[in-house]
């Protein structure tokens, strides 16, 4: 069944209500040479509010603080209704190392500039964006709830961290009574299948919605590189380039092409771009609480919103998980197994809660 903006979903285990597509806002504001000017990304905001969506997904040092200021000027008018997501831990200010990280210095420091930059009282959603491995978790829970106290944050949230960390610090919250986790941001996609071994049965068991990024495998799966991408000379590190970078990070592989071969030939039978392919796959995950989107200009922004209107037949679907499968490993597999079926239920299958 089509989806729309407006057809909003719970996050994780909280009452908070969003739309099945959120708008990242990392493309407004130039200053990483790429990017939308203030006009144009005025023109991406309305769009996507205009239609119902009411997610809006930032951070403290996306293009250097401009999206943060231009989500705040241009969501002033319609505050109460939109649920702004920003993030907090990633440095601040170069050379002093107490401007970034998990800990109360810096989580009260960017709140602080989040709250001036968004021109807001409070923040919707706040998310740890990175992990530091040095903070203790209690005072990260401890200096999140805080803030929740304080009024200053609603709903807090995790990025980029181990699933035996988050699973961790859930349990921690709910046993101190601090505000739990409502949300885990990760890399999902079709060519990034790794957060289902631990990190989404984890999100799903202990109530965090999941939002996946970079659902386009950083362009691969929008149908934009071919085979000599792969064997170009060089590995594109440093020539300021997407393909550069997905080249240098290891996305731009035979195994991804072929992935994104069988997206476009999925797309071709329905009608639609590999893009809108590859973003409607991610949100048939029943722990895919809402799927970020970028978009740089509005007919990007367009193209990303009608992955809502796709609609798989069981096959196409069946051949998009066998392209893109991976092996979960242990203990996984070996509990999957028939073998270890037989001596723990003596064969029968047991349904699960989900």
């Amino acid at each position: 069944m089509a989806l729309t903006l407006d057809a909003y979903r719970l996050l994780g285990r909280s009452g908070l209500r969003v739309s099945p597509l959120a708008l990242g806002t990392a493309t407004f504001g130039t200053e990483w040479g790429w990017g939308a000017e203030r006009a144009e990304a005025r023109k991406l905001f309305d769009h996507y509010v205009g239609l119902g969506g009411n997610l809006l997904d930032t951070a403290d040092t996306y293009t250097d603080g401009s999206s943060e200021r231009l989500l705040g000027e241009f969501a002033r008018q319609e505050r109460e209704r939109l649920v702004l997501a920003t993030k907090y831990s990633t440095l601040r200010r170069p050379g002093d190392p107490n401007s970034g990280g998990g800990h109360r210095k810096a989580l009260f420091g960017s709140v602080e500039g989040s709250l001036r930059r968004l021109a807001t009282d409070y923040i919707d959603l706040l998310y740890l964006h990175v992990w530091d491995f040095r903070t203790p978790v209690e005072e990260v829970l401890r200096g999140l709830d805080d803030l929740v106290l304080q009024g200053k944050v609603l709903y807090v949230a995790i990025s980029n961290t181990p699933a035996w960390q988050v699973s961790r610090m859930q349990a921690i919250a709910d046993l101190r009574g601090w505000a739990p986790l409502v949300a885990l941001q990760l890399e999902y996609s079709l060519i990034e299948r790794t957060a289902e071994r631990d990190l989404i049965p984890m999100a799903q068991e202990l109530g965090l919605g999941v939002v996946p990024y970079s659902p386009l495998g950083g362009g691969v799966l929008s149908g934009k590189y071919g085979r000599n991408d792969v064997t170009a000379t060089g590995d594109g590190t440093g020539d300021g380039t997407r393909k550069g970078l997905n080249l240098a990070l290891g996305t731009l592989t035979e195994r991804n092409l072929a992935v994104a071969e069988v997206a476009r030939d999925v797309a071709a039978d329905l009608g639609r771009t590999p893009a809108q392919i590859a973003l409607a796959w991610t949100l048939r995950n029943p722990g895919v609480a809402t799927t970020l989107i970028g978009a740089r200009t509005p007919t990007q922004l367009e193209e990303n919103l009608g992955a809502l209107e796709v609609e798989f037949t069981a096959a196409q679907l069946a051949r998009l998980d066998a392209a893109s499968a991976i092996e979960l490993g242990q203990p996984h597999d070996l509990l999957a197994s028939d073998h270890i079926r037989q001596v723990t239920t003596g064969g029968l299958r047991i349904e699960t809660r989900r």
